[in-house]
This record gives C-alpha cells, sequence and structure tokens, in this order.
C-alpha cells in the first residue's frame, strides 16, 4: 500500500522508567526490508493556564539534556494508559497551585516524527483559582506571570525554545485574537 510500512519484526533494547527503546524491522511499499529504532513514550500533557486579565502562568526549570533552564508551560509525562484530561488538571494544580473553570482541548502535537512516540496533549485554563503548588519531591521550578502578547513575542523571539510550549502559546493566542 503506498505510504505505509509494515512491521514485519520487533526486538527490545531497553525497558527505563520513562521510556523504552526497541528495533523494528519494517517492509517498505516496494518490499524492502529497513531497520527502524523507535523511542517508546507514555505521552504528555501541557497546559497554558490564563488568567481574567490576559496574564500567562510560565515555568522555568533546569532541563538537564541540554544543561539549561529553559521557560515552559506547566506540563507532565502520562503514565501508560493515563486520561490525559486528568493528568492535565493534576499538573496544573502540582505545578503552579492553580485549579480552572473552563479546560479545553487545543489538540495533539507529535514532538519528533522520525523516532518518537510521544503524543502530547495541549489544553487551555482558564477561570484559574489558586491555592499552593503541590510538586513532587525531585521537582524545581519557579512559576513567571506574563501578558499573553509577551509570551508570543518570545516565542516568535526565539526566547521559549520548547516545542511544545510553542505550539500550545500560539494555539491558545488566536482564540484570543493575539
Amino acid at each position: 500500500m503506498h505510504l505505509q510500512e509494515k512491521t514485519v519484526g520487533s526486538e527490545p533494547i531497553f525497558d527505563g522508567k520513562i521510556i523504552k527503546v526497541q528495533r523494528d524491522k519494517a517492509e517498505l511499499e516496494n518490499g524492502a526490508v529497513v531497520n527502524r529504532e523507535l523511542v517508546i513514550h507514555p505521552g504528555g500533557v501541557c497546559i497554558v493556564p490564563i488568567d481574567e486579565n490576559g496574564n500567562v502562568y510560565l515555568v522555568r526549570q533546569f532541563r538537564y539534556p541540554f544543561q539549561e533552564v529553559l521557560t515552559e508551560i506547566p506540563a507532565g509525562k502520562l503514565e501508560f494508559g493515563e486520561n490525559h484530561r486528568d493528568a492535565g488538571l493534576r499538573e496544573l494544580k502540582e505545578e503552579i497551585g492553580a485549579e480552572c473553570e473552563n479546560f479545553e482541548y487545543l489538540g495533539v502535537m507529535y514532538p519528533s516524527v522520525a523516532y518518537l512516540t510521544e503524543k502530547i496533549h495541549m489544553y487551555l485554563a482558564t477561570g484559574l483559582k489558586f491555592d499552593r503548588q503541590s510538586l513532587d519531591e525531585d521537582e524545581f521550578l519557579d512559576v513567571i506571570k506574563i501578558p499573553m502578547s509577551d509570551a508570543v513575542k518570545m516565542v516568535v523571539g526565539g526566547e521559549i525554545k520548547d516545542g511544545k510550549t510553542q505550539s500550545a502559546l500560539l494555539l491558545a493566542a488566536r482564540r484570543f485574537g493575539i
């Protein structure tokens, strides 16, 4: 079938806490068999929390692979089979200490389509009510609040480098005509 690949074999390589790695054999439409290396990830969720004054709440945290502090929207990893909506509400509470009246699904993004199975579900949270953060014991982050229009400028200007944050902020900004 055109533009399809058929998996004809699979070999587990690594089974970690967050990811699994496998090597598949795939048959191409011309009959050739090739190797495909996959990183299996349970997926994630991210939230654009916007208050009644048009401010967005972002988090700043150290990201080990890049050895730098990045600015992102609240987000978290799903457990295999976990409902992404429920996880999003949990992460909103944990990371910025907020609950919301409205929780709108913005869509899904695939952060790296060549080898990673991760899907990140994006939400917009409005009608925010704040309490206290409840971070995991190994989670360290700072919360910042900025106008949504400034966050969009940070995306366009290259200051926000995280893909899920870029995508979700631009989708949310469109909803507000920014």
